[in-house]
Formats: structure tokens, C-alpha cells, sequence
């Protein structure tokens, strides 16, 4: 039998994993009232021989709320919530990041509590349309354009989550700085037209997103913290702009230095997604030391070429994890994936198409 790396322990930051198999983040709108619930910990719990388990999007605050039924990571019933999950990992030897989302202009203020805020860089309306389980589809609406003490109220929201992150029992942290959520949105010059210093120039544009890598990074230990990028991703309304390239090289070497746990990088080209070109990904991988993960499309083979290839440390897994709990085994030793795969169920608010997919039977 082929002596497979993805298989093999690594370590990454403080944590040793027992692959380099990693479950990607994906929404799956589970938590009513914004509060992990028992029927997430199960999810999870079925899902951890996974080497890193990465939650979904999660919100560090009220104003980062934007899908229906998201859990959020900013008061103690969610704190306590997330304890269950942890937990469950844990016992069955897991590792997990928590994913910090906050969702910016990508929301409605019908999915959000009474007095929070939809917050962008700048007021620049996303296209498309978001579900509201009050009213079904609705447009996007106009975001309040941040102030600086909307800033600095957003990097204390963000060092508080990751804080309630450990107090939860997870393993670190991983800061959504992709799919066109907040994060994002100060790196792009389209929904980015700001003139003070955080907008304009490369450097300007990057600027909020490293001073809350460094903050969180400071406050909860900088190997265990970790960010997602999607460059030339057109997720959530980004178009690309010419300034992609040197966008994420300038980032890239900037969160090099702060020596990080890891960068996760996302390619959704398999979902029909303009491709992450190769130089981009192979120029990220040259100027971050530290650990590199990356996601798009890959079965069994890809990843461990990927792995060989030395373009990657670790191979996350989305949606072939959704009704392979199992993922591990089932690539280990070569057993078939499920292909029952319901994507109607992706969102709802149940056990159905989440917690009853079957482990394979020998």
C-alpha cells in the first residue's frame, strides 16, 4: 500500500493534528437564535477524525451577523454552546479552529439583532440578494460606511471572540478574511473607496486586516491563529480588480512577519469560479514560512500531489464532507464516497441532510 502523506501526523502553530486532512468551513445555518446547540456539537463530533476541523463562519458580533441562523461567538450562551462541540472533538482525539466571520455589507437586517449595524468600508451596496427567514429573499441594502471608532470597536469585537474561542476550548482561531465578508472588503478597491489610511493604496487597503491579525494574534498567541484569503475569488459580489497579484504579495509578506499559525487559501473553481491562477498560490507559498492549507476540489490523488508537491501542507475538504462524515476512512482505504448529497438541506434548520448521513458499512 502507498505510503499516502496525507495521512501522516503534522503539526501546525502549538497543535499536532493526526492528518493533513482538514474539514473547510462551511455554513450550514444550524444554530437557532445564533447559539451552538447540541445537534453542531454531533455534527462535528461525527466529523472528527478530520486532522483540523475549521468551523463555519461565525461572528465575533451582533453587527457581524449576516446569514440566518448563524452562530455567533460573542456572548456566554454561545460561549457555552461551543463547549459541547469542543468537547466532542476533543474526546475523540480532534483538533478546532473556530472560524471568525463577520459578514459586513453580506447581510440583512432582518438576520441580525435589534440594534446592531450592517458595517463596510465604504457605503457600496453588494449585488444579489440574501435570505431572511422573515421575509424570504431580500436585496442587499446600502452598509454604514465604518468610522474610525467603528473600526476600532470592530478590532475589539474580533480580539474578544477569539478570547471566547479559547474560554470555549477550541484550539485557535481562524480570522475570514475571504469570500467578500468585511475582512475582504477593505482589501478590494471596488468595495473599498475609502480616502483616509485605510483605503487607496495597497498598503492602506491592507491595513485593518493586519492590525486585527495582530491583535487577535497578540491576544490569544500567534500559533493559533490562522487566515482564510480567496484571491481572485468573486464570492459575495468581488470582482477582481488589476491589483489582485500585488494586493496578496504585499500580505502575504506582511503576515509572513507576523508568523502566524497558518494561511488557508480557497479555490472555487471546482463550483464553477473563475480558477485561482497557480503563480498566485506558488508566490503565497514562497513568501509565508508557516503553514499553508488549501481548499478547492480536491479528491485523494490531487491532494496528495499537492502535498508532494510541496505547493501545500494541508488539504481541507468542503463539501464531500457534508455527506461523508466518515471522509478519513473512507479515503484511507479506498471505500467509495457517498454521492447522496442533498443540496436542498444545506441551509435548513434540522438533523435532516446534516447529521444523518451514514458512515459506510463493510
Amino acid at each position: 500500500m502507498k505510503n499516502y502523506e496525507l495521512f501522516k501526523p503534522k503539526k501546525v502553530g502549538s497543535i499536532d493534528l493526526k492528518n493533513r486532512i482538514v474539514m473547510a468551513p462551511m455554513t450550514r445555518c444550524r444554530a437557532i437564535g445564533n447559539v451552538p446547540n447540541e445537534l453542531i456539537a454531533t455534527y462535528y463530533e461525527q466529523r472528527s477524525t478530520a486532522g483540523l476541523i475549521i468551523t463555519e463562519g461565525t461572528s465575533p458580533s451582533p453587527n457581524g451577523l449576516g446569514y440566518a441562523r448563524i452562530p455567533g461567538i460573542f456572548n456566554a450562551e454561545q460561549v457555552e454552546g461551543w463547549k459541547a462541540t469542543t468537547g466532542a472533538v476533543h474526546r475523540n482525539g480532534g483538533r478546532i479552529f473556530v472560524q471568525l466571520m463577520h459578514s459586513g455589507r453580506i447581510s440583512h437586517p432582518l438576520n441580525m439583532t435589534k440594534n446592531a449595524q450592517i458595517l463596510a468600508p465604504s457605503q457600496v451596496k453588494a449585488a444579489g440578494q440574501m435570505w431572511t427567514d422573515a421575509s424570504g429573499l431580500q436585496d442587499f441594502v446600502v452598509p454604514h460606511e465604518m468610522t474610525l471608532q467603528d473600526i476600532i470597536h470592530a478590532k475589539t469585537e474580533f480580539i474578544s471572540a477569539a478570547e471566547n474561542a479559547l474560554f470555549a476550548g477550541f484550539d485557535g482561531v481562524e480570522l475570514h478574511a475571504a469570500n467578500g465578508y468585511l475582512l475582504e472588503e477593505f482589501l478590494s478597491p471596488i468595495s473599498n473607496i475609502r480616502t483616509d489610511e485605510y483605503g487607496g493604496s495597497i498598503e492602506n487597503r491592507c491595513k485593518f486586516v493586519i492590525e486585527v491579525v495582530t491583535a487577535v494574534a497578540k491576544a490569544i498567541g500567534k500559533e493559533k491563529t490562522g487566515i482564510r484569503l480567496s484571491p481572485y475569488g468573486v464570492a459575495s459580489d468581488m470582482p477582481h480588480y488589476p491589483e489582485i497579484e500585488a494586493t496578496y504579495d504585499y500580505l502575504s509578506k506582511e503576515l509572513n512577519k507576523l508568523d502566524v499559525a497558518y494561511i488557508h487559501l480557497v479555490d472555487h473553481s471546482a463550483m464553477g469560479a473563475p480558477a485561482v491562477p497557480l503563480a498566485i498560490k506558488k508566490l503565497i507559498r514562497h513568501n509565508f514560512n508557516n503553514t499553508l492549507i488549501t481548499c478547492g476540489g480536491y479528491d485523494k490523488e490531487s491532494a496528495e500531489s499537492a502535498l508532494n508537491s510541496g505547493l501545500t501542507d494541508l488539504v481541507a475538504f468542503g463539501r464531500p464532507y457534508i455527506n461523508n462524515p466518515d471522509l478519513v476512512e473512507r479515503l484511507q482505504n479506498d471505500w467509495p464516497l457517498s454521492q447522496d448529497l442533498d443540496m436542498d438541506l444545506f441551509y435548513t434548520a434540522d438533523a435532516k441532510g446534516y447529521t444523518d448521513y451514514p458512515v459506510y458499512k463493510i
